[in-house]
């Protein structure tokens, strides 16, 4: 996962930029969402438009948390909205490629982004449950960055199908991985 193996790797070359912010991190939160939904709505129109839109909101998804961190405005509430905001964003992006595979009649397509969705959710399911449970949860192949940037190359280069079937399975995967990971560490903690 990158979010784990490449933790804040642009915060030092773009603090500078994020301290001159003088912009909400929360506002940076919600405009990042629109641009997803924007996104959502140019990926049956324009693939291409669809692609780059999906990398410029996620600089956005980047970015908030960074303007946070460097300006000392990091709030629960934030991190909150964030997640939140997150899982609107995986949706409507999913939707969008559901969109985009039944206007070219592909129900295979449209099947797959629906269950990428779903598989999607679970993934922040699965982390929320067992964080209330007192389990830390971060294992799994993908988390959302991942996820951003293999539908903005499969929107860029074309290769859509290829696409949404390697979300498919590796969101099922890393659900399958965060319950694994869950059992066997409750397993050991009962055991001790």
């Amino acid at each position: 996962m990158l979010s784990s193996k490449l933790p804040h790797i642009l915060d030092k070359p773009l603090s500078a930029f994020a301290k001159r912010l003088n912009i909400s991190p929360n506002l940076i939160t919600i405009s990042g969402s629109l641009l997803t939904l924007t996104a959502a709505f140019a990926i049956p129109r324009n693939l291409v438009s669809g692609g780059f839109l999906i990398l410029f909101s996620g600089l956005f998804d980047m970015l908030d948390g960074l303007v946070a961190r460097v300006n000392n405005r990091v709030t629960r509430f934030g991190a909150f909205l964030d997640s939140v905001l997150d899982r609107y964003s995986d949706s409507f992006l999913l939707t969008g490629f559901a969109w985009y595979f039944l206007k070219n009649g592909s129900a295979e397509g449209c099947f797959l982004s629906i269950g990428t969705l779903a598989g999607s959710l679970i993934i922040s399911y699965a982390k929320a449950r067992a964080e209330a449970l007192g389990q830390e949860c971060n294992a799994g192949m993908i988390e959302r960055p991942e996820r951003v940037i293999i539908m903005a190359a499969g929107a860029l280069t074309g290769f859509v199908m290829t696409m949404i079937w390697v979300l498919f399975v590796l969101t099922h995967i890393t659900v399958a991985q965060r319950i694994y990971h869950v059992w066997k560490e409750m397993k050991e903690a009962n055991s001790s």
